[in-house]
């Protein structure tokens, strides 16, 4: 694939301004989430991990939720955002939530299973696909997160959901990782998917186009998908054997147009080049996956995620000299990004110990990743806004004001801390990022012994240990506020 010319798409992510209203804004403009999946033997500690930048348009909150395992009654029932009726299983997995009022396609969950999912927008090239009942889009990655006890089944239940009420949005993939492998789940407009999983000694990377290539769905060990899939590609005309080739799911149903964008190519660039012992143009065919150069420790993720192409023709802020980078074209840690995490998903300890999401509020290039293990009972005060149960009824309502809607929310001090600092970035940013790195290999470091103690007391009072993750993760929370007021 060659790129093409970016000028246009980076003028208008200059003009824009990610604090101006919501309102003033189209969800269609902008595209600009990042993730990075890695099989366990390709981390340096054989966990599974799945780094993700969560980007969004507009004047935003995300508010932080631990929902309890719940049981219902039979026959209850889910009405979707367009009108439908979903069964609700009996009985649903607790999990964290990381929840953007408003927003369809934005929140992120960890179950307790440590099934992890995160997703990417991207743009298809199917117009009218099939809807039943007014489809599925908000409630698809929350039925995974709360009846999946692996990333496999995520993907099957997802699947499934889509075959039957058909997918609201242009496309989107979403990247589901569990204790033992991790899967990227490509759907498109209608009734039409793919599955794919990462091999256990691979990482995959994907900004907001479909990565996910040739297909083999006999391959039921890697791969899942639509039946029809080729055929339904074939009588739309996207694809044609005698003429194309092998078939490419990546060619034949992405928008043409995304697959070109400059946006989209310098971020995979970015990231595959710090990953991958094999150099890259930006000009090159990217892999759906590869082996990394060396075992990769989460710290690396982190800095990928604080990634603005530093060092290379693509810094448009020139190593900070025209001001920050977030006002300079489209990076992987960029303007609209509102959270970044790192979820560390280890099937060697207790599932509530061994599932940990390190959590960057707002901003990861100048906010700590703090732990959140999946063992917490509750949210620190003034990290959430009412309950879970209200929040879900609520989440579309729409928000004239984010900042009187939730004025003492902490997720604000982050914002207004990222704002200050790209007034003088480059004179701030070497002393932050070495706090932060300080910060972090600190909690890295003491990670071992502080588990080693949840374990023995998790073995006689399970109740004790969740108490303990509770006070660790609040604690660092305010540590993390300490640092960025200071």
């Amino acid at each position: 694939m060659k790129s093409t010319t970016f000028i246009l798409t980076f003028l208008f992510l200059v003009l824009f301004n990610p604090f101006t209203s919501s309102s003033q804004q189209s969800e269609k403009n902008h595209f600009d989430c990042f993730s990075i999946l890695v099989g366990k033997s390709a981390t340096a500690d054989e966990s599974v991990m799945f780094a993700h930048n969560e980007d969004d348009w507009g004047v935003r909150i995300v508010k932080w939720y631990k929902v309890p395992a719940m049981t219902r009654k039979k026959g209850s029932m889910i009405t979707l955002k367009n009108g439908g009726g979903m069964d609700q299983v009996e009985k649903t997995w607790s999990y964290i939530w990381l929840e953007m009022p408003e927003m369809e396609f934005s929140d992120s969950y960890m179950n307790e299973w440590g099934v992890t999912i995160g997703s990417d927008a991207c743009l298809s090239r199917e117009k009218k696909g099939e809807l039943i009942d007014g489809g599925i889009g908000y409630w698809l990655r929350r039925a995974m997160a709360e009846r999946a006890t692996t990333a496999r089944e995520a993907v099957q239940i997802g699947g499934a959901l889509i075959e039957k009420y058909g997918y609201t949005s242009s496309g989107r993939t979403y990247c589901i990782a569990g204790q033992t492998e991790c899967w990227m789940l490509a759907v498109v407009q209608g009734k039409h998917w793919v599955a794919q999983r990462v091999p256990d000694d691979h990482v995959a990377i994907i900004p907001n186009y479909y990565t996910i290539t040739n297909v083999d769905l006999s391959d039921s060990l890697n791969f899942y998908g639509s039946a029809d899939l080729i055929e339904y590609a074939k009588k739309k005309k996207w694809y044609n054997p005698d003429k194309d080739g092998d078939f490419n799911f990546r060619e034949v149903y992405s928008d043409p147009k995304n697959l070109e964008n400059m946006g989209n190519l310098v971020r995979h660039w970015s990231a595959i080049n710090i990953l991958s012992a094999e150099k890259f143009d930006i000009e090159d065919e990217f892999p759906f996956s590869f082996k990394p150069k060396e075992k990769v420790p989460l710290t690396v993720l982190f800095s990928i995620l604080r990634n603005h192409s530093e060092g290379t023709e693509y810094d448009k802020s020139e190593n900070y000299t025209l001001g920050n980078p977030h006002e300079h074209g489209r990076a992987i840690c960029s303007n609209t990004t509102q959270y970044g995490f790192v979820a560390q998903i280890r099937n060697n300890l207790p599932r509530e110990i061994g599932s940990v999401m390190w959590l960057a509020p707002f901003r990861p290039c100048v906010h700590p990743f703090t732990q959140w293990y999946l063992g917490i009972t509750e949210i620190p005060e003034n990290f959430t806004v009412s309950d879970f149960r209200s929040a879900l009824v609520n989440h579309f309502e729409p928000i004239e004001n984010m900042k009187k809607f939730a004025p003492d929310h902490e997720f604000f001090n982050y914002v207004k801390h990222a704002q200050s600092v790209d007034k003088t970035y480059g004179k701030q940013i070497k002393l932050i990022h070495s706090k932060l790195i300080e910060y972090e290999q600190e909690l890295i470091d003491n990670q071992a012994s502080f588990e080693k103690r949840l374990s023995e007391i998790h073995s006689v009072d399970p109740r004790q240990s969740n108490k303990m993750m509770t006070d660790y993760t609040e604690k660092q929370l305010q540590r993390s506020l300490e640092m960025i007021k200071k």
